[in-house]
């Protein structure tokens, strides 16, 4: 009796491999619920005030739309909400591409989550200068913290924002407090010029490392230095952890060259390893301990109210900004004043003057 010879052809098909379940089955329960009613600001305020995370994404949506009608409905939903915000740790991470951000995120969400607590991770992406679009995907790069029930992963294209800060974080704040996140983690691009926003809407700011990245031997970008209240050198694992000892002493050596801080607090230099989930614990334990310090002495409290003034000003910066390229006289002396630049009529300064001057 003859075998039968396998298809070894190219074309031929096999059994597909089955789809792994990401997906939440209380989020879809959610997802089918909501769409059945009408969204409005009532239907979206009452979602979010109840924990769903569909009405909370949702809200969020028209948060960042520019559309006239979503901005109104977005006012309202900021002010409904507020009241029920400001209950949150708010953390700050930032580091350059390529130090872990998504995976140390990913580890340090799971120990909050293990420890009882509900966090939301609002992650800038760069944005795509040809589709706008989000092109890092930090969802895809979280997959175990994203099936978690009380983990919410929001991913937002920077768009043209300094440094990557995307332009409605600081509303998004809330709405997630409002949800009932009472640890809210914002990952910023790491290109060093959004860390000052992002500074500017946290509570404790964590800056992200790798040993023999050069840092340790060129002054360590003293700016964002002066604003990290713990330095975490991530990947110190295998043939790299006696580097990363080493740069750890090297960090603490330079933090003491700082002037003191406001809050009382002296900056820890810490070790990891995000993908193997070591020394995780010591940081949460180290953001812990800064809380209890910066609650006590007042600080914590302080700090919030300077923020609000600083988003006071920051709103009504951008307002201004919008409303004035909103014009339709500043729409067609700016084309004119565009040309004459080009044909060298004019120069930058007198071009804003006259600008600036139109009624």
């Amino acid at each position: 009796m003859t075998e039968k010879k396998e298809n070894t052809n190219a074309l031929n098909e096999k059994d597909g491999v089955s789809q792994p379940e990401t997906l939440n089955t209380e989020k879809l329960k959610q997802l089918k619920t909501l769409r059945k009613k009408p969204l409005t600001v009532e239907v979206l305020v009452s979602g979010v005030l109840s924990l769903s995370q569909t009405a909370l994404s949702q809200a969020i949506t028209i948060i960042e739309s520019t559309a006239q009608k979503h901005q109104e409905q977005a006012k309202e939903i900021i002010e409904r909400c507020l009241p029920h915000a400001n209950k949150s740790i708010r953390i700050g991470i930032t580091g350059v591409p390529g130090v872990g951000k998504s995976t140390f995120i990913e580890s340090f969400g799971k120990l909050l989550i293990a420890v009882g607590k509900k966090v939301a991770v609002l992650t800038v992406d760069p944005s795509s200068s040809i589709s706008k679009g989000s092109i890092l995907g930090d969802k895809t790069r979280m997959e175990e913290l994203v099936k978690e029930p009380n983990a919410f992963i929001r991913p937002s294209a920077s768009g043209d924002t300094l440094g990557g800060v995307a332009r409605k974080t600081r509303e998004t704040i809330i709405l997630c407090e409002a949800a009932g996140f009472d640890v809210i983690l914002i990952e910023t691009v790491g290109v060093g010029q959004s860390e000052t926003a992002v500074h500017s809407m946290t509570d404790f700011f964590l800056l992200l490392k790798l040993a023999g990245a050069g840092d340790e031997l060129q002054g360590i970008k003293r700016g964002i230095m002066e604003m990290a209240d713990s330095i975490v050198i991530n990947k110190a694992d295998g043939e790299n952890k006696k580097a990363a000892k080493l740069a750890k002493n090297e960090f603490n050596r330079a933090l003491h060259l700082y002037p003191a801080k406001e809050s009382g607090w002296a900056p820890k230099t810490l070790l990891c390893s995000a993908i193997n989930d070591e020394g995780i614990a010591e940081i949460w334990e180290v953001v812990s301990n800064y809380f209890e310090t910066a609650q006590s002495n007042g600080y914590f409290q302080y700090k919030r109210k300077e923020q609000n003034k600083f988003w006071l000003m920051q709103t009504i910066e951008s307002r201004l900004k919008s409303e004035f390229y909103a014009n339709p006289s500043v729409k067609v002396e700016l084309k004119i004043q565009l040309k004459a630049l080009d044909e060298n009529r004019t120069t930058p300064f007198e071009a804003a003057e006259k600008l600036l001057n139109l009624k």
